[in-house]
């Protein structure tokens, strides 16, 4: 597991991958920035919470968030350090490994509590994996973006993204190179919006069921974020991509307001 570097600070290398990743994008799609990080947020300590709707929204994050002066440590699946070269690139951008279904979760969390109290600024999935909502809404998260939240006492920004899944299909790298090549001719908007900062140090880590409600309070900032990005597809996605599975056994459902 990496271990945060007190006062760490982003390498030249994550910075240049950033710039990479925007012209990635800008040559496949036209990415729209909205909303903003307050200036004394965006080195840290601060969680970025964002919903996750295709294997391109790490470049399209990576892009967006520099355009808001920021470089984030990704907490990404321990799949991806375990790859050849991609791994050791990773670990050397400060990125978190993420052991999901193992008890490695645990370390997971506390190494990025220690990077963000130190002073990093840390991206997280809360839905745990590509969403499948019908509709593509964000799913009922998981609860450790939550816990992350409460342990460090830092507050959580939520960001939307609408659009990514129009330029990688969900199986990939199956159909990638057809995906591109759409991509190319037909250039998608893509949309990335920084909502407003959560500050869930209400919630006690001990209280029974703070959690999942610092949970629910994160997919709802996010679900608000990404509803105006796709105003003219309300219901469900214009896209559709055949090899999408699926699920609606974690659609998240508000509460009915009393």
């Amino acid at each position: 597991m990496d271990t945060p570097r007190p006062g760490w600070q982003p390498p030249l290398f994550w910075r240049a991958a950033q710039l990479f990743a925007r012209l990635v994008v800008a040559a496949l799609a036209r990415l729209e920035v909205s909303g903003d990080v307050p200036a004394h947020l965006r080195r840290g300590p601060l969680i970025l919470a964002a919903n996750h709707i295709s294997p391109f929204d790490p470049i399209v994050l990576g892009a967006a968030c520099r355009a808001r002066g920021m470089a984030p440590r990704f907490m990404a699946t321990g799949g991806l350090f375990r790859t050849p070269g991609l791994g050791a690139l990773m670990r050397h951008a400060g990125h978190l490994r993420v052991d999901r279904g193992t008890t490695g979760v645990r370390q997971a969390l506390d190494a990025a509590a220690a990077a963000v109290t130190a002073g990093s600024v840390v991206l997280v999935y809360p839905e745990g994996r590509i969403g499948l909502d019908p509709g593509m809404w964000p799913e009922r998260g998981k609860t450790g973006t939550a816990r992350l939240a409460m342990a460090c006492g830092a507050p959580v920004v939520p960001v939307a993204q609408w659009g990514s899944h129009e330029v990688l299909p969900y199986q990939a790298p199956r159909g990638m190179l057809r995906g591109l090549g759409r991509a190319l001719v037909r250039r998608p908007v893509i949309r990335v919006s920084f909502g407003a900062p959560l500050d869930l140090r209400d919630l006690s880590p001990a209280a029974p069921g703070a959690a999942r409600r610092g949970t629910d309070r994160i997919i709802d900032a996010i679900t608000d974020t990404l509803a105006p990005l796709r105003a003219d597809e309300p219901d469900r996605p214009r896209h559709v991509d055949p090899g999408r599975p699926v699920d609606s056994s974690r659609t998240h459902h508000r509460p009915t307001a009393s």
